[in-house]
């Protein structure tokens, strides 16, 4: 089966603070496939580079070398179509000052999907995967929100979109129990319906019996 995602010799260099024309390599990484309908789990300690990778998974940096293939072919920071099929859910949710239902339907607006029964459909589907009653949180605001349904709006923001690759940049890190338990669940929800899903964190009890796979970054290596 060909992979959503192939990714080989991938380097990726910074800037040393303070030491002119000298780098530091912060990923580098021989190999690494990513599966439509699994979920690949990924750990490391802080600065082992699992967020870059994920930058250059979402295309929103590139790599200094190597080569990344979507669907077989070429993957490129600026190519718009691609970009609009892979989604990231970071730490920390960033929501608009609307309501629920305007926060999850902004995506769907913005790639031009306006019609209203077909919006209002995919933001009902997404809040109840994430857990949470479109009855009851449809109208509600940002400051009306706790961390962890903050997140878990966040969450059905990217689900309703039906990404081919959901990444999530420890998306438990804030959240209490509840959320934690309802994130995996659309998680593997959205793995179920075809896409791929990355998901770094620190907390293994909740990675582990989620991945399908497990890989650990180790100093920018695949350990």
């Amino acid at each position: 089966m060909t992979p959503l995602f192939h990714l080989e010799n991938i380097l990726r260099t910074y800037p040393e603070p303070g030491q002119r024309d000298a780098v530091r390599t912060v990923l580098h990484v021989s190999e690494l496939d990513i599966h439509a309908g699994q979920i690949l789990g990924i750990r490391g300690h802080n600065g082992s580079g699992k967020s870059t990778l994920l930058r250059i998974i979402a295309l929103l940096e590139p790599p200094d070398a190597g080569t990344i293939l979507f669907e077989g072919q070429p993957a490129e920071v600026g190519n718009l179509n691609q970009r609009r099929q892979v989604t990231l859910l970071l730490q920390t949710p960033y929501l608009l000052s609307r309501s629920v239902a305007s926060n999850v339907a902004y995506g769907l607006r913005v790639r031009g999907i306006r019609d209203a029964f077909t919006v209002r459909k995919e933001i009902e589907s997404a809040l109840l995967a994430v857990g949470l009653d479109p009855a009851v949180f449809w109208q509600r605001r940002r400051h009306e929100l706790s961390g962890g349904e903050s997140q878990r709006v966040a969450l059905a923001a990217r689900l309703a979109l039906r990404p081919r690759v959901l990444l999530m940049d420890e998306p438990t890190a804030s959240v209490d129990q509840q959320s934690a338990e309802r994130i995996a669940v659309a998680a593997r929800h959205a793995a179920d319906e075809g896409s791929a899903v990355v998901v770094v964190s620190h907390d293994q009890e909740w990675l582990a019996p989620l991945a399908d796979r497990l890989i650990t970054l180790r100093e920018g290596k695949l350990a």
